[in-house]
């Protein structure tokens, strides 16, 4: 879904976004999207390789 938005799009969330909460908020809300997606990447990189370890362990 979100694959196709394109730039168009991306522009057109980004002038909504500064509309609704103004340039002040701005860098803050990108900041704490930012720390959300890299906490998410870090759990699923997490999850993945406890997984490969299980694996690794019953397959001995």
């Amino acid at each position: 879904m979100l694959q196709n938005i394109g730039v168009p799009g991306l522009i057109l969330i980004l002038v909504i976004a500064l509309i609704i909460f103004g340039p002040s908020k701005l860098p803050e809300i990108g900041r704490a999207f930012g720390n959300t997606l890299r906490e998410f990447k870090n759990s699923a990189k997490d999850l993945i390789s406890s997984e490969e370890k299980e694996e690794k362990t019953q397959s001995k």
